[in-house]
C-alpha cells in the first residue's frame, strides 16, 4: 500500500510535480489500489513549469513584475494552444486591494487588461494550455504559464452554484448527474450496473457552457446503479490532454474502496434506521455549555472483546448494548457530557475497506514493555492495515467505508449505519460533531488518489508563486477561497446536517481557511429549518484548529479563520494558551521533560529536566505567568478579562503576552474551545510521565490529571477531552499515532489496561526519543492500575455533573462573565500553583436563583495550603455537594472559615464551593 510502489504501477498515471506523494506526513501516507484510472494523449505539449501568472478575471491578468527587465516597455500577448488569444495592455495603475480579496500575494504584480477575448474564446482558451509571453524592445522574450482559477470563478462559479448544480440529484423524475469539469474537452458517463464491478454504459454528457457543468439525465432506474466519469481534459502537471476516468467529487454513496460512485436515494426509507428518525436531537441553551468527548472510531471498540469480532471498530458498535464502550459512555453522557467529537468518518483514503483485505499486525505478546518487537510488527503492516485516523480526504459527501459491517461497504447501506451510530448517540442525550478536513486532499496531479485536481486541473489546490501545489497542511492544499472549493465544502456541510442530522462541526486546519467561507457554512447551516429540514442549523456549533502558519500565515492571502479573527461569530478555535499553561512548554518541544506547566509541577514538584538542577527562584515567577493564561482560559478566553498579572499591572487579556501573540482572543466564551489533550500529540497521562517527577506516586499522578483536566470543565469555555483521557489513558509515549494501529490506540473500557508499557511507540515519529522513554515504560511504578484508571474515571464523572448542575460555570454571555467573573488572589504574591475563580451572581441579572455566588479552586501544588481568599470574608461557602458525596475523599478535607475568608484545601485538588442565597 505503498504509495511509490502505486504511482508506478502504470505507466499511463502521472505523479504530481508539486510535491513529493510519497512522502510521510502527519496524517498518513494513502496508496490502496482503487481501479481509478487515467491515460493519455499523445502531444507535443510539454509541462507549462513555472506558471507565474495569474488570469484574475476574464479582463484582468496579473503578472509578476520581476518576469521582465521594464515591464512597461514590454509586449505582452496572451498564448492558447492555438497561438495568440486576445489583447493585452499594461495598466498604469496598480492591482487593487479589491481585486485582491483573496490573492494578497500579487500585490506588487503588473495588471495587465484584457480585450477582444470574448465569452465563448475564453472557454476554447482554458481548454488547453494557458501562457503568458512578454517581449521586450531588445528582443528578449519572457514565457510562464498561467493560474486560472480567478478567471473560472468569473466564468462558472455563479451558475455552477444554482439549485441544480453539481452531484447527484434524485428527483420525482428521474436523476440528473452534474459534474463541473469547465475545462474539460469532452465528458462522458459511465453508467454501471447494480454491482460493484459490473459492466459500464458510456452515455454521452451534455455541456452548458453558462455554467461549466456537464449533464446527463435518466429514470429512476438509475438510483442505486454505479456511475462514474470520464473526463478529457489537459493537465498541466503533466503537460498534455488526459482521460481521466472518476468518481463524482459529491458522490454520496460508493462502492467498495471508493471505485465508484453509486447514484443513492438517502430519503429512501430503507436507509433510515427508526432510532435515527424517531430520536430528536439534543439541544443546549447555548453553545458554551459544550462538554465534548474526542473519539476515534474504531478506538471504541476495536479490543472489545464482549462484541463480535465483525462489528469492532464499526458504527455498529458505537451504543450497541453489548458494547463495553457504551456503557461507559453512558455513564459519561449521564455525568455530564454533552457531545462526541467524530475523528474523521467521511470517505478517506487510507484504510482498506474490505476486512479480508486489511492485513494484522502479528504483534509478540512476549515483548516487554520498552521492546521495539510492537512497533515492528505494525510498521510492517501500517500501510495496509485497519488503522489511520483518517485526514486524508477523498470524498466528503460519503461515509467512511471501512467503518461498516461487512456487507454494508457498498452503496447507502453504509449511510444507514452511520445513521444508527447518530440515532444511539442522540438516545443518549448526546450531540454529535464531524471531524471535517476541508483544508487539504490526500494527493494532487495525475494521483490514483486525486480526485478534484483530475477533473479540473490547477483549480482547486492552492498554488504557490511557481504554479506548485502547497503542501503545509501536510499534503496537498484545497483553496477553499475559490468559489467552487468553497460551494464543495459548504454542500458537504448541509448534506451531513440535512442527511445524518450532525450537530456540529470540528474544522481541521481551520486557519488555512477564509473567515468568509466559515461565515458563509454558518450561513448555510443557519438556513436550515426543522419544518424543511428536519434539523435546526442555528444550533449547529463549529470550531475548529485555529492555527496560524504556512502560505496564508498572518494574512498573506486573504483574511483566514484563525484565533481572534472570529470576532461575534460564535465560531471557536481551540486554545493553546490554557494548554501550554497547565502543561509547560509546547507540543514540539523535542525533549518534553524540560518544561513543567501549572498542572505538571513547575516550581513545587521539580523533575529535575536533562540537568539534574532542582527548582530556583525563578520558576515561582515562571509558574505565576504561565497561571495567568490558565486564569484566561477559565475566563473563556475574553479579549476584555482584566486580571491582576503576575508583574503587578492590571491588565486585559488581550495585554496580556503569549508568546509573542495575545493571551485573551475572543469576544465571546465559545469562541476559544479550552482542552488539555486531544488526538494529537501525546495523551495527558503521557504528558505527566514527561513533566512530572518519575517518582510521582501513582495516586498522585490521577490527582495531577483531574487537576488539569478541571481547568478545561470548571471554566467558561466550551470543554474539550479526548476519549479516555478520564481513564489515564496511554499510547505508550506516542507523540503522533496516527498510523500507530489498534495496538497504541485502542482504548480498554473495563481499566484493565491503560496501553502504557505496551511497546517503544514507532520508530519513524518516535526513535530519537527512544533513549528516554525506555526507562520510564520499563517502570511498573508508572503504569496505571485499574483502580487508579476507575478512580480517575469517577472524579472527573465528578467533575462533569458539577459542571453540567452549576450554571455560573457556564454563563454563556461574554458580558455576564465580565461583570461576575473575578480572580482572586493573583497578581505578584500569588501562591504558586493556587488558582481561585469567583463567579458572583449578586451582579447584574440572576442566572443561578439558588446560588449567589461560586468559588473555583484549583491547588496544582503536592501540598495542601490554607489561605486567606479576598473579599470573601462573611460569605457562607460550602463545597458543591457533588463533591461532598464524591469519589475523592481527598475533596472532603476541604474547609470553608466563613468569618475569616480562609481556606484549607488538600494538594492535587479541584473544588467548587457554593454559596446558597439568603
Amino acid at each position: 500500500m505503498r504509495a511509490s510502489a502505486d504511482a508506478d504501477r502504470s505507466s499511463t498515471t502521472a505523479t504530481s510535480t508539486g510535491h513529493d506523494p510519497t512522502a510521510p506526513t502527519e496524517h498518513g501516507n494513502p496508496a490502496t489500489s482503487t481501479g481509478h484510472d487515467s491515460t493519455t494523449a499523445p502531444t507535443t505539449h510539454q509541462p507549462l513549469a513555472p506558471s507565474r501568472a495569474h488570469a484574475l478575471s476574464t479582463a484582468l491578468l496579473a503578472a509578476p513584475a520581476d518576469l521582465i527587465a521594464n515591464p512597461a516597455t514590454a509586449h505582452w500577448e496572451l498564448h492558447a494552444e492555438s497561438g495568440p488569444v486576445g489583447a493585452l495592455s499594461m495598466r498604469p495603475h496598480p492591482l487593487t486591494v479589491q481585486e485582491l480579496p483573496t490573492r494578497r500575494h500579487l500585490a506588487g504584480y503588473v495588471a495587465l487588461e484584457v480585450s477582444g477575448l470574448g465569452r465563448a474564446a475564453w472557454a476554447e482558451a482554458l481548454r488547453g494550455p494557458l501562457h503568458l509571453r512578454a517581449h521586450a524592445p531588445d528582443g528578449t522574450l519572457a514565457t510562464t504559464g498561467v493560474q486560472i482559477p480567478g478567471v473560472l470563478d468569473d466564468l462558472y462559479a455563479d451558475a455552477a452554484r444554482a439549485e441544480h448544480g453539481p452531484g447527484p440529484h434524485v428527483h420525482e423524475q428521474g436523476v440528473e448527474l452534474s459534474l463541473w469539469a469547465p475545462t474539460a474537452r469532452r465528458v462522458t458517463l459511465l453508467l454501471g450496473d447494480h454491482t460493484a464491478d459490473g459492466p459500464e454504459t458510456e452515455l454521452p454528457a451534455d455541456w452548458d457552457e453558462r455554467s461549466g457543468l456537464w449533464r446527463a439525465r435518466g429514470g429512476s432506474d438509475w438510483v442505486g446503479r454505479t456511475c462514474r466519469w470520464r473526463v478529457e481534459v489537459y493537465a498541466p502537471s503533466v503537460g498534455r490532454m488526459v482521460a481521466n476516468t472518476v468518481t463524482d467529487p459529491y458522490a454520496t454513496a460508493l462502492t467498495v474502496d471508493s471505485q465508484r460512485a453509486v447514484v443513492a436515494d438517502l430519503a429512501d426509507p430503507r436507509w433510515a434506521p427508526a432510532i435515527w428518525t424517531d430520536t430528536p436531537a439534543p439541544r443546549l441553551d447555548h453553545p458554551a455549555r459544550q462538554t465534548i468527548w474526542e473519539l476515534h472510531v474504531r478506538d471504541f471498540s476495536a479490543v472489545d472483546p464482549d462484541l463480535p469480532e465483525g462489528l469492532r471498530g464499526t458504527y455498529a458498535a458505537v451504543g450497541h448494548p453489548q458494547a463495553r464502550g457504551t456503557a461507559h459512555l453512558r455513564k459519561l453522557a449521564e455525568a455530564g457530557v454533552t457531545t462526541v467529537h467524530l475523528q474523521p468518518t467521511f470517505d478517506f483514503a487510507t484504510v482498506p475497506e474490505l476486512r479480508s483485505r486489511q492485513r494484522r499486525a502479528q504483534v509478540p505478546t512476549e515483548a516487554g514493555p520498552a521492546s521495539t518487537a510492537q512497533q515492528a510488527a505494525i510498521a510492517h503492516v501500517a500501510d495496509e492495515d485497519e488503522f489511520n485516523w483518517g485526514y486524508d480526504p477523498w470524498h466528503w459527501l460519503a461515509p467512511e467505508g471501512s467503518y461498516a459491517t461487512d456487507g454494508a461497504q457498498d452503496g447507502p447501506a453504509r449511510s444507514r449505519e452511520f445513521r444508527q451510530m447518530v440515532g444511539q448517540l442522540h438516545a443518549m442525550g448526546l450531540q454529535v460533531v464531524l471531524d471535517v478536513v476541508f483544508n487539504h486532499t490526500a494527493f494532487d496531479g495525475q494521483h490514483e488518489y486525486s480526485l478534484l485536481d483530475r477533473v479540473v486541473p490547477g483549480y482547486y489546490h492552492r498554488l504557490d508563486a511557481e504554479g506548485r501545489v502547497e503542501a503545509s497542511t501536510c499534503t496537498s492544499n484545497v483553496a477553499t477561497e475559490h468559489a467552487m472549493a468553497e460551494h464543495l465544502m459548504i454542500r458537504a456541510l448541509v448534506l451531513w446536517a440535512q442527511e445524518y442530522r450532525v450537530d456540529g462541526f470540528r474544522f481541521d486546519l481551520m486557519g488555512h481557511h477564509t473567515r468568509e467561507n466559515l461565515l458563509a457554512a454558518r450561513a448555510a447551516l443557519d438556513a436550515l429549518t426543522l419544518e424543511a429540514d428536519g434539523v435546526d442549523g442555528a444550533g449547529i456549533y463549529l470550531y475548529g484548529e485555529g492555527w496560524n502558519f504556512g502560505e496564508v500565515m498572518d494574512g498573506a492571502r486573504f483574511d483566514q479563520a484563525i484565533q481572534g479573527m472570529l470576532d461575534d461569530t460564535s465560531i471557536g478555535t481551540f486554545s493553546d494558551r490554557l494548554r501550554d499553561g497547565v502543561h509547560g512548554g509546547g507540543p514540539a518541544d523535542a525533549d518534553k521533560r524540560l518544561q513543567q506547566g501549572f498542572g505538571t509541577g513547575l516550581a513545587l514538584a521539580p523533575n529535575g529536566g536533562a540537568t539534574g538542577m532542582a527548582a530556583n527562584a525563578a520558576d515561582a515567577d515562571e509558574l505565576r505567568r504561565l497561571t495567568d493564561w490558565v486564569r484566561i482560559g477559565m475566563g473563556g478566553s475574553l479579549r476584555h478579562l482584566r486580571l491582576l498579572c503576575a508583574d503587578g499591572v492590571e491588565r486585559a487579556a488581550e495585554e496580556v503576552d503569549y508568546n509573542g501573540m495575545v493571551a485573551g482572543y475572543a469576544s465571546r466564551p465559545e469562541e476559544a474551545v479550552s482542552y488539555v489533550d486531544a488526538h494529537d500529540n501525546e495523551t495527558l497521562y503521557d504528558i505527566g510521565v514527561w513533566k512530572l517527577p518519575v517518582d510521582t506516586p501513582l495516586e498522585e499522578r490521577v490527582r495531577a490529571q483531574v487537576v488539569m483536566l478541571a481547568t478545561v470543565l470548571l471554566g467558561q469555555s466550551p470543554a474539550f477531552f479526548c476519549a479516555g483521557a478520564e481513564l489515564l489513558r496511554s499510547k505508550s509515549l506516542d507523540t503522533d499515532s496516527y498510523n500507530s494501529g489498534d495496538h497504541f490506540n485502542a482504548v480498554d473500557w473495563t481499566g484493565a489496561s491503560s496501553r502504557f508499557g505496551v511497546g517503544l511507540p514507532p520508530a519513524d515519529r518516535n526513535e530519537a526519543q527512544w533513549p528516554l522513554m525506555v526507562p520510564r515504560l520499563e517502570n511498573p511504578a508508572l503504569r496505571p492500575d485499574h483502580a487508579a484508571m476507575v478512580a480517575c474515571r469517577d472524579r472527573v464523572c465528578d467533575l462533569l455533573r458539577v459542571r453540567a448542575s452549576t450554571p455560573l460555570l457556564t454563563l454563556g454571555d461574554p458580558a455576564a462573565i465580565l461583570a461576575k467573573l473575578s480572580f482572586p488572589n493573583a497578581g505578584p504574591s500569588a501562591t504558586p500553583g493556587l488558582l481561585v475563580m469567583r463567579i458572583d451572581d449578586t451582579i447584574g441579572d440572576i442566572v443561578d436563583p439558588e446560588h449567589a455566588q461560586v468559588l473555583v479552586v484549583l491547588n496544582a501544588g503536592p501540598a495542601p495550603l490554607t489561605e486567606q481568599i479576598e473579599d470573601c470574608a462573611g460569605i457562607s461557602f460550602a463545597l458543591h455537594p457533588v463533591l461532598a458525596d464524591g469519589a475523592d475523599p481527598r475533596q472532603r478535607e476541604v474547609q470553608w472559615d466563613a468569618d475569616a475568608g480562609l481556606l484549607s484545601i488538600p494538594g492535587r485538588t479541584a473544588a467548587v464551593l457554593l454559596a446558597r442565597r439568603g
